[in-house]
């Protein structure tokens, strides 16, 4: 039932797709792509991808320090927990 429902989703969004793109000849929300708009693109896209990677750079070293302290309080707290052996 999953499947069938998936497949017939995704065949109705494939036949609305082509006369929702094709509305106002195909020009996208700012008009005509010329060489300008294309450059100016490319560079979002260039100072995007770095951005992103020191963004989740820096949230991942937030996370890293907060699980550390975590460790370190749980282990300072002596939970009962025998750490190896028999």
């Amino acid at each position: 039932m999953r499947r069938a429902t998936l497949a017939l989703t995704a065949l109705a969004l494939a036949l609305l797709a082509r006369p929702a793109l094709a509305h106002d000849a195909g020009m996208g929300t700012i008009g005509e792509a010329n060489d300008i708009i294309v450059t100016n693109a490319g560079f979002l896209v260039i100072a995007f991808i770095p951005t992103f990677i020191f963004a989740m750079s820096l949230l991942q070293y937030a996370l890293d320090k907060r699980k550390d302290r975590r460790k370190a309080a749980q282990k300072a707290a002596g939970d009962g927990h025998w750490p190896g052996g028999w």
